[in-house]
């Protein structure tokens, strides 16, 4: 079982104090920073910021690329004080929003660069205090910046229940929350991973994620300094960078968020040779669903075992994980409890049975003791000691957990429920689609409908009516997306987390596609049936029946008006089939065409009936017909 350490300085220092000439962090390029010369750096910025008059309680925000320094003064600061790294790509209002949001004391940027983090910092009248990176030594670096007095007294570290770390939330539906994280908090999450993961000293980790994240700081860099391994700290994901670095360090584990194993599969893909090596023993996937058939894509690219796991900033990042083998993994599932008790809770507080779908709630010490100054949050947040994590799941009778959606992104479709998770799955399984994201869009009657984004396969020639034929033979009728719409690239938050929520608007371009007067007078005519039906004044040959406010009710009376208006017998199923008005021109089309051929073959038979008969017998028939 690992060794739980009460803070940060004590994990790196147990290690430096065993093993001080072991390599803790890697950089292409770089000299390998021995864990000895990790601590001394970690020392080092306790020193420097007492000097400049940083208490162990004040907030410093660390506004630095990916890479190993953004690690190496990551661990210092959070050592002493309390640190809130921040994405170097927020613009100026952003920065604003969040150094003042934390009542920051001082930032910390790359030394000689102009950013918006140093001309916000000044505005707000904070600290900035500089970073000059080595330019030989992977995450060696100097902090610069005018003291306040000498730094030679006595520097005390962080431990236990002190704060060593401040994140925002994502905030995509509200203000942003802040989530402390303390010693204990970030020291036991890096004990549970390496231990569900089984690191040693002799694993290196091959880091893509951004360290202003949870995953990549706590899942991937702490984990890796608490099992005394080695930390490649990549500048970002990027495909061939990913292949050179495989190559030249043979890590023998990444961990990424499913977008970049995606995008891995895909440079394997252009590189074979990069799944061949034999270094790697496992592959981790967390910060959101991996889908089953990417981990089973994974597993047969690589050859090595696929450990889902489930996490969440509050928790400081694991809560479940799949174990490796000989443990059973289980597609589709984020495992089992790895570090906090986890339940199922229903909405009257109550704990629920194996199979019930609720709310996944978790309490333990690696758990957020609240939001700041914030009691609205922290009575919503949690109920009877549990904490909940805002994710509908189930259990099995294993125990392993299954994610359903997020209880702000199931979609109601005029009464109908609906996991959005569930569609991307099915449609991932489609040999053309690499990526596919469901989402909400508002409708006038059913207050939300259903649409999807999608990524191609490149080359792949896959339409959206095959899209939807392929989900109709898998998914009940009333998930089957109203539309697709297709792009090059699904938005993605700066983690690389697909965003759901607010997809719609983000993709309302794609959704109103510019449309043109109907052709023909089938098509003309079928427009002006769906203007009765839908109460409108105009319609194109490209617009949808469902985008454009109908519903099954509506549907209902356009077969009624086609069977009496167009003489067309055209099914309900077909209206969900064939949303699109050119698209249903044409299956009336066909109808109209099949129903001439059915009376000529009709009639050719009724004339073969009455070849050889005399008059009187002929007259007869047709007069019985006739009464037919």
């Amino acid at each position: 079982m690992t060794i739980r350490h009460s803070g940060l300085r004590e994990l790196v220092g147990a290690i430096a104090d065993r093993n001080p000439q072991g390599h803790a962090v890697l950089g292409s390029g770089f000299e390998a920073l021995e864990y000895g010369q990790l601590l001394e750096q970690v020392d080092g910025v306790g020193r420097a910021l007492r000097s400049w008059g940083v208490a162990r309680r004040d907030r410093v925000a660390v506004v630095l690329p990916n890479g190993p320094c953004m690690a190496t003064v990551f661990v210092g600061i959070a050592a002493h004080a309390e640190c809130a790294p921040l994405n170097p790509a927020y613009t100026r209002d952003e920065l604003a929003f969040f150094l003042t949001d934390l009542a920051a004391k001082a930032v910390v940027i790359p030394a000689g660069v102009d950013l918006p983090a140093r001309e916000v910092a000044a505005s707000l009248g904070l600290k900035v205090i500089e970073v000059e990176s080595s330019d030989r030594q992977a995450g060696a670096f100097t902090l610069c910046g005018a003291p306040e007095h000498d730094g030679d007294g006595p520097v005390d570290w962080g431990c236990g229940d002190d704060i060593a770390m401040v994140l925002h939330t994502s905030g995509t539906t509200s203000r942003p929350k802040q989530v402390p994280l303390s010693h204990r908090n970030l020291c036991e999450s890096a004990a549970n991973i390496a231990d569900v993961l089984m690191l040693s000293g002799n694993d290196r980790c091959l880091n893509v994620m951004p360290l202003f994240h949870i995953h990549g700081l706590v899942g991937t860099l702490l984990s890796s300094l608490q099992a005394g391994a080695s930390v490649i700290c990549a500048e970002g994901y990027e495909g061939n960078r990913f292949v050179a670095l495989m190559s030249e360090f043979e890590p023998t584990w990444y961990s990424a968020v499913p977008t970049i194993h995606q995008s891995v599969l895909a440079a394997a893909k252009e590189t074979p040779t990069m799944a061949t090596g034999g270094h790697l023993r496992m592959i981790r996937s967390s910060s959101s669903a991996l889908p089953p058939s990417v981990m089973v894509r994974l597993e047969e690219v690589f050859g090595v075992p696929v450990i889902e796991s489930y996490g969440m900033t509050e928790a400081a990042h694991q809560m479940a994980s799949n174990p490796l083998p000989p443990g059973a993994r289980k597609a589709g599932s984020v495992g089992l409890p790895a570090g906090p008790e986890m339940a199922i809770m229903g909405d009257g507080g109550e704990l629920l049975e194996v199979g019930e779908i609720g709310e996944i709630v978790i309490r333990g010490s690696n758990i957020t003791a609240g939001y700041v100054n914030n009691d609205e949050a922290n009575e919503s947040a949690f109920t009877d000691g549990w904490f909940r994590t805002g994710d509908l799941g189930r259990t099995d009778a294993d125990g392993y957990f299954f994610l359903t959606g997020r209880t702000k992104e199931m979609i109601n479709r005029g009464g109908e429920n609906i996991s959005p998770r569930e569609i991307d799955e099915v449609l991932l399984e489609h040999p053309g689609v690499i990526q596919a994201v469901a989402f909400a869009v508002p409708h006038s009657t059913l207050g939300e409908d259903l649409a999807v984004a999608v990524v191609r396969e490149k080359g792949a020639s896959v339409t959206e009516q095959e899209l939807r034929e392929f989900a109709f033979d898998r998914l009940a009728e009333f998930k089957v997306p109203s539309q697709v719409v297709f792009v090059d690239e699904i938005p993605k938050g700066p983690t690389g987390k697909l965003q759901r929520i607010g997809l719609g608007e983000k993709l309302s371009t794609y959704l109103q596609p510019e449309d043109v007067k109907p052709e023909g007078p089938v098509e003309s005519e079928l427009a002006a049936l769906w203007c009765i039906v839908l109460n409108r004044s105009d319609i194109g040959r490209n617009s949808n029946f469902f985008a454009c406010g109908g519903d099954s009710l509506m549907a209902t009376r356009l077969v009624s008006r086609l069977r009496t208006k167009m003489g067309v017998e055209f099914g309900i199923a077909a209206v969900f089939r064939q949303p699109v008005l050119h698209a249903q021109a044409s299956l009336i089309s066909a109808a109209k065409v099949e129903g001439e051929k059915a009376k000529d073959q009709e009639m050719a038979a009724m004339l073969n009936e009455l070849d050889g008969l005399s008059d009187e017998e002929a007259a007869q028939l047709l007069a019985e017909e006739g009464e037919e």
